[in-house]
């Protein structure tokens, strides 16, 4: 399908072949018909991108700050690396669309295939994957290009409703771009008296021919006209939709707001203010966020919980629908805003003529994609002849981007890529562009039965990790999944299952068994005899509420990060804990807690204690390992200092051993180098972490049952094949 892409770091804009989405089973995949331009953010937005590094930094302070603390903690190379990966990421476009549906998703209500809805959060493509919440079936009476404006008026209509005039009241609308248009029509709609104000006279005049009074601001003359207008009282709401970065707009309609009233921020302005305007009149200043309740929030878009009409009237999909019976009721029209229509094809010439153009206002972009798509690869580059293992990736998010494929390439795989995909196309085409990777597959299971692949690398969000494994296990290939393994312990006892009733090799990213500093430290220990204490440290640092650790499908940070180093531990003391306990803070529920310790006891006495906080200063190293026993005293520091028995040992390099796990992933699939005993202990690891989160939750789980080894596991195959 075609899509319409930027670039972060260039602001170059292309309409790209990537595979069409494949929705979840809360959302809907729709075939777009139209969808909407949206003048003043995608100009914003192009004219970021478009940029140099400086401006954009001065644009987002924020990031700067992330980054600068992320190179606190975590070392400027990789921070450097980081950066680079998302300033060279393609970002998509839009956000207002209409479509027809292809496949609703079994958790989405009231919608069928075949059915026309208006989409939000997503736009410019073909087929787009929208949350079920946000695709709202449209009546009959309303066209595709009515349709289209769907999330934008939403966006008016939220600002509208934060105002909260009553009927027979006055608003001011400041700045009568798109948004301002829409946001004096529903307001006339709304039985108000609608004064709009703008610096072009052909926008005032526009909102004059719809009904109400629009005036080109001259400063004190407009005040007097707007006071004359209200009988000397001033409207009761400002809606300020302007563009700008100037605190202006903000500080005029201080001018011409009653005493008491209510101005809402619609528009990305400046807010630079005096507080003394404020509070002469007691101004109640108020934002509108996007589409309205539900928009940004995970429940709502990803897991498709509605909120109760009973508590919340009008969330984002409500919002639309009001826009769509307004419009099909014949109370607001929107088509005579339509300046330009241009075929998908020709989607950079809209972009040009947003910019050329001042009198451009609604743009769209129309669209003859079949409403029954065919799944369709994507050829990058000729695929190239290997008697090397060869393989392919599920998943090309951030990590992916900058940390996996980078360490998969220097591990020596980088002529050997052979396909990619991923959910949502697009990600997955960027990857292969980047680094040689000739196929984009449209699916999982396109991927998994490519005769030319023979290791999978599985780099999804953790729910799929344990399902992908056994899915790629039975389809005859070995697999390279990131931790953690599985979510549960059925979901662990499936993957064994699997792993038994087939031959391929199986590895699991616990790459700091495999860091230099690791293996020099281990040859240390190997020396002496007994029992060793463990102490690691870890300052995990705070997460945005909206990261996806925190959604509890995706298991939280001890299955996903903790059981990192829990794995380290047992992989120096030489086997698996026989007790696992833990103790948290006891915010939230056990298997989401952040602060946590974790105390493992194994069967020779050694004992490691595993401190996990995101508390600490963001100035402090990451991760610090300390290990006592055997005759010697090891300290990690962050994997950039190793210190045995009080001297820094200097020779051995850095590095959390991505790169040295994956060539040795490479060396075992060739038949170069032994499987050793990595499986056992990843499984072990695996299931040390699950105990650890029913200790926390009130099971005391003991832990004492063994672990398959590797020769368990070989008779088991031995018998399977006879």
């Amino acid at each position: 399908m075609k899509q319409i892409v930027q670039s972060v770091s260039g602001g170059e804009l292309r309409v790209v072949d990537v595979p069409q989405p494949e929705p979840g089973s809360t959302e809907v995949l729709v075939a777009t018909r139209r969808s909407l331009l949206s003048a003043g953010t995608e100009r914003a937005v192009r004219e970021l991108a478009s940029a140099s590094l400086l401006r954009k930094a001065r644009a987002r302070p924020d990031l700067v700050r992330q980054v600068v603390n992320r190179a606190r903690t975590g070392g400027v190379r990789s921070t450097i690396a980081a950066v680079r990966s998302r300033l060279d990421e393609d970002m998509p476009l839009g956000y207002s669309a209409a479509g027809v549906v292809v496949t609703a998703g079994a958790a989405t209500d009231g919608i069928r295939p075949g059915m026309r809805v208006a989409t939000a959060s997503v736009g410019h493509a073909e087929y787009q994957a929208v949350p079920g919440l946000l695709a709202v079936p449209v009546p009959e009476s309303v066209s595709d290009q009515a349709a289209a404006f769907g999330a934008v008026a939403a966006i008016a209509m939220q600002g509208l409703r934060q105002a909260e005039v009553g009927l027979g009241g006055s608003v001011a609308v400041v700045g009568l771009g798109l948004v301002g248009q829409l946001t004096v029509r529903l307001a006339l709609a709304s039985g108000l008296h609608v004064i709009g104000i703008d610096l072009r006279d052909w926008t005032a005049q526009l909102a004059g021919e719809c009904g109400a009074v629009g005036l080109v601001e001259a400063g004190a003359a407009t005040t007097e006209q707007i006071m004359e207008l209200t009988r000397g009282r001033g409207v009761d709401a400002v809606l300020i939709t302007a563009a700008t970065a100037s605190s202006e707009p903000v500080a005029r309609s201080t001018e011409i707001a009653r005493d008491r009233a209510r101005l809402v921020v619609v528009g990305d302005v400046g807010l630079d203010l005096d507080r003394r305007r404020f509070y002469e009149r007691e101004l109640d200043l108020r934002f509108a966020r996007s589409y309205g309740p539900g928009r940004h929030d995970r429940s709502y878009e990803e897991w498709g919980i509605d909120y109760p009409i009973g508590h919340v009237r009008w969330t984002a999909r409500r919002n639309v629908e009001a826009y769509l019976d307004l419009v099909a009721n014949g109370r607001v029209a929107v088509d005579d805003l339509v300046t330009h229509v241009y075929e998908v094809e020709r989607a950079t010439a809209a972009y040009e003529v947003l910019a050329s153009d001042p009198r451009s206002l609604a743009v769209q972009l129309s669209y003859s994609a079949p409403a029954q798509p065919s799944r369709q690869t994507i050829t990058m580059r000729p695929r190239r002849t290997s008697t090397s293992p060869r393989g392919g990736l599920i998943g090309a998010g951030t990590y992916a981007k900058a940390t996996f494929l980078p360490a998969l390439k220097a591990a020596g795989w980088g002529d050997d890529l052979v396909a990619i995909t991923s959910a949502k196309g697009l990600s997955a085409r960027h990857a292969a562009e980047r680094n040689g990777i000739a196929v984009v597959a449209p699916t999982v299971e396109d991927l998994l039965v490519r005769d030319d692949i023979d290791v999978v690398f599985i780099l999804s969000r953790h729910d799929s990790h344990a399902r992908l494994v056994a899915q790629a296990l039975d389809a005859g290939k070995h697999v390279f999944v990131e931790k953690p393994l599985a979510l549960t312990q059925d979901e662990l006892d499936e993957v064994r299952a699997a792993y038994d009733r087939n031959s391929g090799h199986l590895f699991v990213g616990f790459n700091r068994r495999h860091a230099p500093m690791v293996v020099h430290a281990k040859q240390a220990l190997a020396a002496g005899s007994g029992p060793i204490t463990v102490a690691y440290r870890v300052n995990a640092g705070q997460l945005p509420a909206a990261h996806w650790y925190h959604d509890r499908r995706q298991g939280g940070r001890i299955r996903g990060e903790v059981c990192h180093f829990m794995d380290l531990a047992s992989w120096l003391v030489g086997d698996q804990p026989r007790v696992v306990h833990a103790y948290g803070s006891g915010r939230g529920e056990p298997g989401l807690e952040e602060d946590v310790s974790v105390l493992l006891g194994y069967p020779d006495g050694s004992t490691a204690t595993i401190t996990y906080s995101t508390w600490g200063h963001r100035r402090t190293p990451k991760e610090r390992l300390e290990v006592l026993g055997r005759g010697h005293t090891v300290v990690i520091d962050d994997f950039r200092r190793l210190e045995i028995d009080g001297r820094e040992v200097k020779r051995v390099p850095g590095g959390k051993g991505h790169q040295e796990l994956l060539a040795h992933t490479r060396a075992v699939i060739a038949g170069n180098a032994p499987d050793d005993r990595e499986l056992d202990a990843s499984f072990g690891t695996t299931r040390a972490a699950l105990s650890a989160i029913a200790a926390l939750a009130g099971i005391q789980e003991d832990h004492p049952s063994r672990l398959p080894t590797q020769a368990d596991v070989a008779s088991v195959r031995a018998g399977a094949t006879s």
